[in-house]
């Protein structure tokens, strides 16, 4: 069977981060579609711009969109998590409420700017960082599709995050993580510790999902090893207007397991709730 080919590397754009200025790695996509909605993407817990390899490209193609692809700092090719450097339990809210918006800022994106109004799309942690983006700036999106994304820590979460340190120290996982990323110890241990902390037991999105004013698509897969439903449909109860996928032999990665009715419903979402388009 034919491999994905990783996409090349993207391009850096120098915004302001907890009183530093970083290197985030870019790469527009299909970018003469001026008149087009932009659609960015949000990637995994481990996820960087080629991890995403064809799926922003096809997808964007299919609803004949603009595209953003990003790796957030410690990530791809971006500046690296200085190894000494821990992060707290908060991480996404910074993502999401700092970094995100100063990428904006800096590629011209939101309200009023060239790129217009973004929709997000985003992957396990990169779907957390959409919804509180979203929650926290309702202005500034026209809407969102979360994949496996993560609003509580569940033990499923923690003992498949357990088992993926045990994999990273004993098998070909570091090797083969390690072709997406600058520094892939530091990438890795960024996520990964913070992610098994105690402390982050008690992370919840749930208070600041009544803030959600866009249209959401949530979606699911029957046999995701990090999330059980709860996650999706606790997004429903709190922002009523979220629309469920649950898709059956799909794990974590519904872009990868289930393409194509993945594709399918989150461009009839994005359509239906874009004036311009019919």
């Amino acid at each position: 069977m034919q491999q994905n080919k990783v996409p090349m590397p993207g391009s850096l754009v120098e915004i302001p981060f907890d009183n530093r200025r970083i290197q985030i790695e870019y790469q527009w996509l299909r970018p003469e579609r001026r008149e087009r909605p932009l659609v960015v993407f949000l990637h995994e817990g481990l996820g960087s711009v080629s991890m995403w390899r064809d799926f922003p490209r096809e997808f964007c193609e299919a609803g004949d969109y603009r595209g953003l692809v990003f790796s957030r700092y410690g990530y791809g090719r971006s500046t690296p998590r200085p190894h000494a450097e821990k992060w707290r339990p908060d991480f996404m809210h910074r993502q999401a409420r700092e970094a995100l918006p100063a990428l904006f800022d800096a590629l011209d994106i939101g309200p009023g700017r060239a790129h217009g109004v973004p929709w997000l799309l985003g992957h396990s942690d990169g779907g957390s960082i959409a919804l509180i983006y979203a929650a926290s700036f309702p202005q500034a999106v026209a809407g969102i599709t979360v994949l496996a994304p993560h609003i509580v820590v569940e033990d499923l979460s923690v003992r498949s995050i357990a088992a993926t340190r045990q994999a990273y120290l004993e098998t070909d996982l570091r090797q083969r993580l390690a072709r997406h990323h600058e520094d892939v110890d530091s990438a890795f241990r960024g996520w990964n510790d913070i992610w098994l902390d105690p402390d982050f037991r008690h992370w919840d999105l749930r208070p600041l999902l009544s803030g959600l004013q866009c249209p959401v698509l949530a979606v699911q897969g029957e046999d995701d090893e990090y999330g059980t439903m709860a996650q999706i449909e606790g997004i429903h109860r709190y922002a009523a207007q979220t629309t469920l996928l649950k898709l059956a032999r799909c794990g974590h990665s519904p872009h990868r397991d289930q393409k194509e009715p993945l594709t399918l419903a989150a461009v009839r979402h994005i359509n239906l709730h874009t004036s311009n388009l019919k």
